[in-house]
């Protein structure tokens, strides 16, 4: 390789990694700033109770798909951890859910904020295909609603996808 050509080869490497770097750096900004203007709408947490009873629902392990803001399955809440999918283990109990997410703060959904436990064929940008003859192969999704009064959804896709039937079961009581 001659010279001249090396150096245009290297320059050119030079400006795809701006390139790229100014790319990546915009989508963390547009993250930040969409985080900013949820802020509002979000408000604060339910805070995890000290106590609770004997679970209703017995432990599902799965992975946490992250929350939207309700009716739109497709809008990411990107609030404080709420956005980063993860694995988790998903229980009720009678005062409501818990979502123990590793690398990330347990979620409380109080009972009285459930407003409906139901399958959907995806959630935040996941779409698992269902069929007729199986709706608990998609993602289980608790529709609730925050202190702020906003309807979210949280989707959650357990690793035996048999066992979304006990969480809509649990539902009816």
């Amino acid at each position: 390789m001659n010279t001249p050509t090396l150096i245009g080869s290297l320059i050119f490497a030079f400006v795809l990694a701006v390139l790229i770097g100014v790319v990546i750096r915009s989508m963390m900004r547009g993250w930040q700033r969409r985080g900013e203007l949820q802020l509002a709408v979000i408000g604060t947490l339910p805070a995890v109770p000290d106590t609770v009873g004997a679970p209703t629902v017995a432990a599902t392990r799965g992975q946490y798909l992250g929350c939207t803001l309700a009716p739109k399955w497709n809008e990411r809440v990107v609030v404080g951890d709420l956005g980063y999918r993860t694995k988790a283990v998903l229980t009720r109990y009678p005062e409501g859910i818990m979502v123990q997410r590793s690398g990330a703060r347990p979620i409380w959904i109080p009972q009285d904020a459930v407003l409906a436990v139901r399958t959907e064929r995806g959630i935040v940008g996941r779409a698992i295909p269902t069929l007729p003859t199986r709706p608990d192969d998609g993602v289980l999704a608790i529709r609730w609603r925050l202190p702020s009064g906003t309807e979210i959804d949280t989707g959650f896709r357990a690793d035996d996808r048999t066992e979304h039937t006990r969480w809509l079961e649990g539902d009816n009581e």
